[in-house]
Order: structure tokens, then sequence, then C-alpha cells
């Protein structure tokens, strides 16, 4: 159980890549279509140079609110049945959408848009609807005896990342598509994520996690992902459901393909592409982009995905030696998950969720071979 060696890993980051030009082809095969009756949804945004040279006339155009929403989303073992406090074991993040997720100075959108550029999904809405998010956030991961301060070969290795994320959305009505990007810089391995998870178990009274001096790229060290997803709406014309697939592929520290077939059901007000559970990955892209306000609605919402993985940070380690990470033949290369959640929204702009989360095992042997399990609760605003 060692760190992965820099050039496998270079393979690993070409072998997902590939799922990013599949997803490219799949843009470039479709023309843009111009589309009547655009003007009904009152919240859409649309880019400066669709305004100056719009593909068709639009009496009204649509500028992004400089501040669309915020959210707070809280990921935690222990908000499911039973007592757990393992794996994927807390996530924390705040997001916000608008103009300003773009503009502020440390928003990460404009080497998003390089990144869109190299790749061809930059100019994928024949309307020029656009939406723009930022999210901050920390995960942490431990083994199933957080008791134990020495090594646990065979279980999951202590992981921890901060994370800044910039995301963009974009839509194309007249097919039922939706294109997502993101970009997120972070760090792995900072001594933050283990402090504050033993500070919230003193004043809990909860057992200290003693192993965080053993965790992956322990003392920090940078990492980076971007991601693009592209979502099909199948069921158009249903007032009171809503079935979306999501082909999405990412490379850096989560370097995967993936598919995922997702559905609400219930009293829906909202855009379909405005919310998207399916995106996060553990508990990143777990707030952003949240519907407008202004609309009452309740629905449960759910779906199952299956990713085939090339690279997992959080259990190969990168670059930086690690006491506990896992060569490539030792873990899970097709791993499935599955969630069920139910969200509220009142006329005011404010909207709770909740979700649980499942994921199949990571690890291929060992006591950390065993399935995920957590809960989730979202706080939102939308102005």
């Amino acid at each position: 159980m060692t760190v992965l060696p820099s050039t496998r890993r270079g393979l690993l980051l070409l072998i997902a890549a590939s799922s990013l030009a599949l997803l490219t082809a799949a843009a470039h095969a479709q023309p843009a279509v111009s589309v009547a009756g655009l003007d009904s949804e009152p919240r859409l945004a649309m880019l400066p140079g669709e305004e100056q040279r719009p593909r068709r006339p639009r009496p009204h155009p649509k500028q992004e609110r400089p501040a669309a929403s915020w959210s707070v989303a809280l990921d935690n073992d222990i908000l499911v049945p039973g007592s757990r406090d393992q794996d994927y074991t807390y996530g924390l993040s705040f997001s916000y959408t608008g103009a300003r997720a773009a503009d502020a100075w440390f928003s990460l959108d404009r080497p998003l848009g390089w990144l869109d550029r190299l790749v061809g999904v930059d100019d994928r809405s024949p309307e020029g609807i656009d939406g723009h998010s930022i999210e901050f956030g920390m995960q942490a991961f431990t083994p199933e005896e957080v008791k134990i301060k020495d090594l646990l070969p065979g279980d999951r290795p202590y992981a921890s990342l901060v994370y800044l994320s910039s995301h963009r959305e974009q839509i194309d009505r007249a097919r039922d598509l939706a294109w997502h990007t993101s970009f997120t810089l972070g760090a792995l391995g900072l001594p933050l994520v283990g402090e504050a998870q033993n500070t919230v178990h003193r004043i809990t009274g909860s057992n200290r996690a003693r192993g965080w001096d053993h965790q992956i790229s322990d003392g920090g060290e940078p990492t980076a992902r971007y991601t693009v997803a592209r979502q099909k709406y199948l069921t158009p014309g249903r007032p009171n459901l809503e079935v979306k697939s999501t082909l999405q592929g990412s490379v850096g520290y989560l370097t995967e393909a993936r598919w995922s077939l997702s559905f609400r059901a219930g009293r829906l007000r909202s855009p379909w592409w405005r919310f998207n559970p399916e995106l996060a990955r553990y508990g990143e892209g777990a707030s952003y982009a949240n519907p407008p306000g202004g609309v009452q609605e309740h629905y449960v919402w759910g779906g199952i995905g299956t990713a085939a993985r090339a690279y997992n940070a959080f259990l190969q380690g990168q670059f930086r030696d690690s006491d506990l990470s896992y060569d490539h033949d030792e873990v899970r290369h097709l791993v499935g998950e599955a969630w069920l959640g139910y969200t509220l929204a009142w006329h005011n702009g404010w909207r709770l969720s909740y979700v649980l989360r499942a994921q199949s095992s990571e690890l291929k042997d060992g006591p950390g071979d065993r399935h995920l399990l957590w809960g989730g609760m979202v706080i939102a605003h939308t102005f």
C-alpha cells in the first residue's frame, strides 16, 4: 500500500480525459436552433455578447442578477439511522449564485472559461442562458476506529479537502439539454479539517479522532479538479414529474466518467435545470445552483448512478508521501451510488432539503471494504 507513482497517475488522468472528449464530441454534434417564447422565465441569464449580438430578437432580454441565492450544506454520517463515524464522515460547504460569483476577485470563473474553451463546451446555449455560482467547503474521511492513533492498514485512510470551486451552467431549451462545468482548487492534508472535527466531538462528548497525523498528504498539498456534465431532460410536458439522464466526466483528484438517472416528483414550480443533486461528489456541489425564489413547491427526489473511476486521491494519495495509501490494483474502479431526498420551498425564498446517500465499497479487501452511507441537509435562500 503505497502512493501511486506519478507516471501511472499520468496515464490514469489520460484515461479520464477520454470521458471529457466524449462530452465534447456530443457538444459539437448539436447544431444551434432558434426557439420562440423563451422570455417566460424571468430569471434566465444572458451573456453580454448575446446581448449585443442576439441570435434572434429578444424584446426584453434578461441579465443575470448580481446575487441570486446563497445556501449552506452539511453532510454527516450521523444524519442517518444508527451510530456511524467513518468513511465520508462530514462535509460543510457554502455557495452563492449570480453575476458576483463570476466577477469576485477570488472567483475561478476565468480559468474555468479557458478550460471550457479548450474542451469545446463554452458555447452550448443558443439562447445565451448562463448562470454562475461559487462554492467554499471542506470534506473529511476517516477509518472506522477513530479512537486508535496508530495506522490501520486495510481500512480507509484519514483524508481531507479544503476547496474553492466555480461553476457555470448553460441551457439548450430547444433540445432539453443542460451543460454544467466546474473548476476546483483546493488543498489535501490540512490540519484544519481534523481540528474542526475534534472540536465538534469535544463539544458533543464524542470520541476524538486520534489518527489525523496519518492523513493523506499530511501537512498540505495543492490539488485541482475540472468537471463537465451534460444533462438530458426526459419528461417534458409532465407537470409533476421530472426525469434526467446525466453524463459526467472529471479530471483531477477525482478522475472518472459517470452516468446517472435521476428524478423529482411532486409540486414542481422551478426549472428542471436548477436542481442538480446528481452532480454532487461527496460534499462538493451539494449546495449550489438553487431554483429561483418566490415559488412554493415540495417534492421527493432521488436517483442512481455508476462511475468508472480511474483515480481517487482520498484513497491513493497524490504526489506527496502518505503514511497509508492504496495502489491502483487495491481500489475498486467501478462504484455505484443511490440517493433519496425531500425538498420544501416557501414563497419567501427559503428552501430546506434532506438527502440520504449510499455508495458501494471503494476498497477491494480488508475492513475498509464496506459500503458508504451518509445524510445531508441544505438550507438555502433565493432573493
